[in-house]
């Protein structure tokens, strides 16, 4: 079959088209054949080996696909521990969630790493409350472009996005965000960033910032933050080293850095049944909308990995392994 393998580190450059031996089902898992597999953020590092585990080579990346079970069944949404990026994987019965009629692949895969991810940072580790204010940094990007859109649902009182153009800043305001800001300003000072997100609030201090940059983005989002407000981090987009956080500055003002990583929920399937349950029905019902950024051929997946690190992408991007 074909699939994207890479046998060496590094950046798009290394990902290659070949033809590996089909994956083999074990117990608890199925093989199903794939209609559309997801790119995610994360790839990029892990490709690069540079993302929170240690990468073997040779490896399939692809954390997620849509399919159905070879032979024929129920169309699903999956999560792998690798290899999606493949004409057929094998995953296993209790990461796979059926799709409903009407919820098209692309909308299905931007809920199963990134949906997922937005969830729980808001449900799990943010515990937002009614009326708090709500930063996402990139709220035009596959995570932030839900989280906004689930903030404004579960009664946030503001919702503030970051976003790196003009566009789409204009995008995370038609999904839901009261106010947006430039993260450049970050590049130049911090401070000058803080002061940003403050006066995108009226002033005030914000309650919960939502963060997977790193480096100067973190540190003025830290300063952000009112007594008792919280920041999740969730990535390193930046690819910088995040300043040390002193206790004496969490204690200061009763903050709180909490690190999230999905693939701790995934340990604990019943994590995951909850927040794509939920996820899949609001898309089905047309409550929730996720923005999809583009479908590429599996041919051209160092175009979508070099559209992600230029960051000229909003939403979600998917592969089509039959081109």
């Amino acid at each position: 079959m074909r699939a994207v393998q890479i046998t060496e580190f590094g950046g798009p450059e290394v990902l290659t088209v070949v033809d590996v031996p089909e994956p083999e089902a074990g117990p608890g898992t199925t093989l199903h054949d794939v209609s559309a597999a997801g790119v995610n953020y994360a790839d990029t590092h892990q490709i690069e080996n540079s993302y929170l585990a240690e990468q073997r080579l040779p490896l399939v990346p692809g954390a997620e696909f849509v399919g159905t079970p070879v032979g024929g069944g129920q169309r699903v949404v999956g999560l792998l521990d690798g290899g999606g990026y493949a004409e057929k994987v094998a995953a296993h019965d209790a990461l796979t969630w059926p799709v409903p009629d009407g919820v098209s692949d692309e909308q299905a895969l931007s809920l199963v790493l990134q949906g997922s991810t937005a969830w729980h940072l808001l449900r799990t580790s943010a515990h937002l409350a009614e009326g708090e204010t709500v930063v996402v940094i990139a709220g035009a990007g596959g995570v932030g472009s839900l989280a906004v859109q689930l903030a404004r649902r579960w009664g946030a009182g503001r919702v503030i996005a970051t976003a790196s153009s003009p566009e789409k800043r204009k995008l995370a305001e038609e999904l839901g965000a009261h106010a947006t800001v430039d993260p450049a300003l970050a590049d130049e000072d911090p401070k000058r960033f803080t002061g940003a997100l403050r006066e995108a609030n009226g002033g005030k201090p914000v309650d919960i910032v939502l963060e997977m940059t790193g480096g100067n983005v973190f540190s003025g989002s830290l300063s952000a933050l009112a007594p008792f407000g919280r920041l999740v981090t969730y990535g390193m987009a930046a690819r910088q080293q995040t300043p040390s956080v002193p206790p004496g500055m969490l204690m200061q003002k009763s903050r709180a850095v909490i690190g999230f990583w999905l693939a701790h929920c995934m340990a604990r399937p019943q994590m995951m049944d909850a927040a794509m349950t939920d996820l899949l029905q609001q898309v089905a019902d047309g409550q929730l909308h996720p923005v999809i950024g583009g479908r590429y051929p599996l041919s051209g997946v160092a175009d979508a990995h070099q559209d992600l690190l230029a960051r000229r992408t909003t939403g979600k991007l998917v592969l089509d392994p039959a081109r």
